[in-house]
């Protein structure tokens, strides 16, 4: 029991023991003379008087002495010992300024102590640029890896038995991020429809063969998107956790649209044509029994026929023409790279080319297609003596699309001679692909005209393009992962959860003010800590429109204004895309009250409890280094060596990234106290509950 007591309370109880040892011992020197004096009893007054100034003064002394020693030894060696595990097991690498003032009474302690922590950074440091020495050809690898798995076009996700998600890269969040973004240890059926992923897994559980793989067809959760998928399971475990599987998914919903629409296309070509062309053969018939002479109205109806039957053609081909580019790979490439291809292949002929000034445009086209298309043009223009220099000139219109041409100084081409080429095969190199194909695969068409120039080309319209500088940011394609993962069970019971296996999110609010009950928020931020690892790529940070104006002093202390939050989310929106991003973790806050508190206000509105278990920094920073020492952010951020650049403070995505990092350095100092799992920290932390509410009342 008394291993359980602080160094402050041990001391303070023995001075307290040694106190009442005092006066106790007075009081029964003071009864033995009091029994020595006889009857006269004329000295028990005085020496009860005195023995009551003598015990007053011993307890006097006593507390005098215990004050003296709590406030320059006990605190100075609970400052020190604080300060001793903040670079032992957090990693801090600054001096003990502050530490070693305050035990300056201790003798050499003090000294020897600040020696301690600098030959520890300086052989931490020493360590770290061994390994980082040893470990630089495995990080380029590493580099590597990631870069190729990050531009896979498809989605590749690695999942635990359980389908929580230990693996996934760019394109996973592309097709799963409709409604909210994956993340690490995030269930994957939370995403996808779970019947064929599933069944899939136990069919190849049951085998038992890891080289085997399952296609499947599975859909998204939310918006329908039909994904073809393949699945492998990895090689059984021996410790026998269940082994999990590699899963790789493409988007296929526009794919079926397109199938989908070809085949309805087709089916009403036939529909529309076969009714005027049956009446056409009987029409037909009819003439030719009546020796070519057809009755008035018999020649009305197969003159309406062919008009239906033209109709029905011109239009069914307009259209199929339109449908043509919804399913080939159509990609966007530079202007400049096209130009630089197609004067390599002309050059191959003794052919040479030069490109018209102009704007760096960006065009959607099968790049290969269109070189070889030009390509071909030109060997046959020169082969008719037209010309063996050529430009290349591509400009904007006025719409979405831009004019491609290929301009020679020479005789023009006859529009006849260049619609029979149409027809001709592009070279040995391309198969059977014809220019006609080649224009119906980009929807368009081409043809030969002169210029006001005076030069002669051949012209072909762009559907799609677009000026390089307007170009959009480019998209983050970072793979995430944590392979430990595969190997950590879930434990449904978080008090008895290990503190490293836990999820949890850190998050912060910023407000009109200062009074959870009347103010509102107008911004939220937060991210996950999976597996003891702040997820650099996995963030929360919306504005919120309070729907009241937001007080000038509110705006200077975090710097947002009513014209930022002007269309931002409402509380209800922002709050139930912020319950999804929490789904399943533990809430960390720097006073947490605070910022619960305006979000169960709000919980109606939500449509959702915030019933998180919670852990707040202040108190955790309390058990670690005392209630006496002052646990602001800014405080205990110094206390650990974190920085926190002045632009991101009072920053709800800024104060969250510092408490989040706070909040690991923490971890290892509350592990060497032995408050390893959430219930023993939760035990320990309600001892500090005189400095904040307890937000755990259904946690024990």
């Amino acid at each position: 029991m008394i291993d359980r007591l602080g160094l402050r309370t041990r001391i303070g109880l023995f001075f307290a023991f040694l106190a009442l040892g005092g006066a106790t011992a007075i009081g029964v020197a003071l009864w033995f003379a009091a029994s020595r004096a006889g009857d006269g009893g004329a000295l028990a007054p005085v020496l009860i008087q005195g023995g009551l100034m003598a015990g007053f003064a011993v307890i006097g002394l006593t507390v005098w002495v215990w004050y003296l020693f709590d406030a320059h030894v006990a605190r100075a060696i609970d400052r020190l010992a604080a300060g001793l595990r903040a670079r032992s097991q957090a990693s801090v690498e600054t001096d003990l300024g502050r530490e070693a003032e305050a035990a300056r009474y201790l003798g050499g302690l003090a000294p020897a102590a600040q020696d301690m922590t600098r030959a520890l950074v300086q052989t931490r440091n020493a360590l770290a640029e061994a390994v980082a020495r040893e470990t630089t050809r495995l990080a380029a690898e590493k580099t590597r890896l990631e870069t190729l798995l990050a531009d896979v076009p498809v989605a590749v996700l690695l999942c635990t038995a359980e389908h929580d998600l230990v693996f996934y890269n760019g394109q996973a969040v592309d097709i799963l991020g409709s409604g909210a973004a994956p993340g690490l240890r995030r269930n994957l059926l939370d995403y996808l429809r779970k019947g064929p992923i599933r069944h899939a897994y136990q069919r190849l559980s049951d085998a038992g063969d890891p080289d085997t793989a399952s296609d499947l067809m599975c859909a998204t959760a939310e918006g329908g998107r039909v994904l073809a998928g393949r699945m492998r399971v990895l090689r059984r475990r021996d410790d026998g956790v269940a082994p999990g599987y590699v899963l790789t998914l493409r988007d296929i919903t526009q794919d079926i649209a397109a199938h989908a629409s070809r085949d309805a296309l087709l089916a009403e070509v036939f529909d529309r044509v076969r009714r005027p062309a049956a009446n056409l053969q009987t029409v037909i018939g009819v003439m030719s029994e009546a020796d070519g002479e057809l009755p008035p109205d018999m020649a009305a109806a197969m003159v309406d026929e062919v008009q239906a039957l033209t109709r029905a053609i011109t239009d069914l081909g307009a259209r199929y023409d339109t449908i043509q580019t919804d399913w080939r790979p159509l990609t966007q490439t530079r202007a400049s790279d096209l130009a630089d291809s197609l004067g390599a292949r002309l050059a191959a002929s003794d052919l040479t080319l030069e490109v018209a000034p102009g704007p760096e445009l960006i065009v959607q086209v099968d790049g290969f297609e269109i070189v070889a298309l030009l390509g071909w043009l030109g060997a046959r223009l020169a082969e008719d003596g037209h010309a063996r220099h050529f430009r290349l000139a591509l400009t904007e219109e006025d719409g979405p699309g831009a004019l491609l041409r290929l301009e020679w100084d020479g005789p023009a081409l006859p529009v006849g001679r260049f619609d029979g080429w149409l027809g001709e095969p592009l070279g040995t190199d391309t198969g059977e692909l014809t220019a006609h194909a080649v224009l119906q695969t980009h929807g368009t068409e081409a043809w030969p005209e002169t210029l006001a120039t005076g030069a002669s080309a051949v012209t072909m319209p762009i559907r799609n393009a677009r000026r390089a500088g307007r170009r959009p940011p480019p998209i983050s394609r970072k793979v995430v992962y944590d392979f430990e993962l595969l190997s950590k069970a879930r434990n449904a019971a978080v008090a008895d959860t290990r503190l490293e296996d836990l999820t949890y999110v850190v998050f912060d609010t910023e407000t009109t003010g200062l009074s959870s009950e009347r103010d509102e928020i107008v911004q939220i931020a937060g991210v996950r800590i999976v597996n003891g690892r702040r997820m650099e790529t996995e963030i929360f940070d919306t504005l919120v429109d309070p729907g009241r104006p937001i007080p000038p002093s509110s705006t200077d202390v975090h710097g947002i204004t009513d014209a930022m939050v002007k269309g931002a989310p409402d509380i209800a929106q922002a709050g139930r895309r912020f319950h999804r991003f929490a789904q399943g973790a533990v809430l960390v806050a720097h006073n947490a009250p605070f910022d619960m508190a305006f979000l169960r206000r709000h919980e109606a509105g939500i449509g959702a409890r915030f019933d998180h278990p919670v852990l707040d920094t202040v108190l955790l920073s309390a058990v670690v280094f005392g209630q006496l020492e002052e646990h602001s952010l800014d405080a205990l951020s110094t206390r650990l060596g974190i920085t926190i650049p002045d632009e991101a403070r009072h920053t709800a995505l800024g104060d969250t990234v510092a408490t989040a990092d706070a909040f690991l350095k923490l971890l290892p100092m509350l592990r060497a106290r032995e408050l390893s799992t959430f219930g023993a920290v939760l035990s320990e932390v309600r001892r500090h509950g005189r400095l904040l509410r307890d937000l755990n009342a259904d946690q024990s």
